[in-house]
């Protein structure tokens, strides 16, 4: 049970992984201080995670190493991390890359990214077919991140979801949503539309956005969210002197044919900060952050987050039971 919301658990169809976490600092073998946020692909002989790895550079006391780690597994729950990180961006604009997702899409492999720079957070798109060599192919206008490609053309579009940060327009408040938004190419985007508002999530106060890639099923697109309530009342919940906030999953199903309508949507999270590496001792507790999945036998969702910004976990359920907490839809249709 969350020690922070009572009224929220996971639901008994989520079962984590036993041998949480799946991967920490512990097995990167360059300076590592946080694994977490990983984008993951199942291949036809194995499993492919590309993580965030923040780290302290020599000399400095703090937190401000960022790079992409790349590492394989068998199963999708044993993994090997490579000799050296597969991607850092940096330069006199670019501070740092990081929270990757990973999709295909007719055999290319693509992956979303989040940039911080000098001018604002940008959300990138890149293409790779050795997790190596990324080709940039966009990168948005500040603010904008926590981008997922869907894993389809719909209607001979590619299509996104994002999470803009529109402060000004907001009151000057974190009320941030989850947007759509298509393109003939990857490059040009356009034609944005809102598909869920914080307003719409009972356990949401603060913001929400995009988790990992939405999968099709025969009901709707399968989509994770993340949702952040705060309570300034909190105080110390991690290494900072005050963490307010509390991160959970919540799960939302959009129409096949115009994702940007929420068919359904879980009124409850799907997955609660509860487990011990999840609510202590990490850099940022009550963190639960999914960005990726996986499908496997027996029509079960494999999913990845990451947990107290500090390490990576599993979890699974049926794709079925996950379709059938969607209830409703609590976004107002509009004429």
């Amino acid at each position: 049970m969350s020690t922070l919301f009572p009224e929220y658990r996971t639901p008994p169809c989520i079962t984590r992984h036993p041998a949480n976490p799946v991967l920490t600092a512990s097995q990167v073998p360059y300076p590592s201080s946080l694994v977490f946020n990983a984008g993951v692909l199942k291949q036809t002989d194995r499993y492919v995670m590309v993580f965030r790895n923040d780290y302290k550079p020599k000399g400095q006391p703090e937190l401000k190493g960022t790079n992409l780690g790349l590492a394989f597994s068998p199963d999708g729950i044993a993994w090997t991390v490579e000799p050296e990180p597969c991607w850092a961006l940096r330069d006199h604009e670019i501070s740092r890359a990081y929270d990757p997702r990973l999709t295909v899409i007719e055999n290319e492999i693509y992956m979303c990214f989040a940039l911080d720079t000098a001018h604002g957070v940008r959300g990138g798109i890149a293409r790779t077919t050795d997790f190596h060599d990324f080709e940039i192919l966009s990168l948005s206008v500040p603010d904008n991140r926590n981008m997922v490609l869907f894993p389809e053309k719909i209607d001979g579009m590619y299509v996104r979801l994002e999470r803009p940060f529109p402060v000004y327009s907001r009151g000057g408040r974190e009320l941030f949503d989850v947007w759509i938004s298509r393109s003939p190419d990857l490059v040009y985007w356009g034609d944005s539309e809102l598909v869920l508002g914080v307003e719409h999530v009972p356990f949401a106060n603060n913001k929400i956005g995009p988790a990992a890639p939405p999968i099709r099923t025969e009901d709707g697109w399968l989509t994770l969210f993340h949702a952040v309530h705060v309570d300034p009342t909190r105080g110390k919940n991690g290494w900072e002197d005050s963490w307010t906030k509390w991160y959970a999953a919540g799960v939302m199903l959009l129409d096949l044919d115009n994702p940007a309508i929420v068919k359904g949507m879980s009124t409850s999270p799907v997955l609660v900060p509860e487990a011990r590496c999840e609510t202590t001792g990490g850099y940022r507790n009550n963190v639960i952050f999914p960005t990726g999945v996986t499908i496997e036998n027996g029509g079960v969702l494999r999913m990845y987050y990451g947990a107290a910004d500090t390490v990576m976990c599993v979890a699974e359920a049926s794709i079925q039971e996950l379709v059938g907490l969607c209830t409703e839809s609590p976004v107002p249709r509009h004429a």
